[in-house]
């Protein structure tokens, strides 16, 4: 997976509830900081792909 921009990261924010997003570098995903939403965002070639549809749904 291609490095996302610090700068970049700081700016993205889940696109359900608008929380910040943190980066699972092994994963390849965006994880929202809400643990009540809680999407995982994929990251394809260093492209974060930030679709709800996109989003996996965390395990409760």
């Amino acid at each position: 997976m291609s490095e996302i921009a610090p700068e970049v990261l700081g700016l993205l924010v889940c696109p359900q509830c608008h929380q910040q997003l943190s980066l699972d570098y092994e994963a390849a995903e965006l994880i929202c900081c809400n643990p009540a939403c809680g999407l995982a965002f994929p990251v394809r070639q260093g492209i974060p792909i930030l679709v709800t549809d996109a989003a996996r749904k965390p395990e409760r």
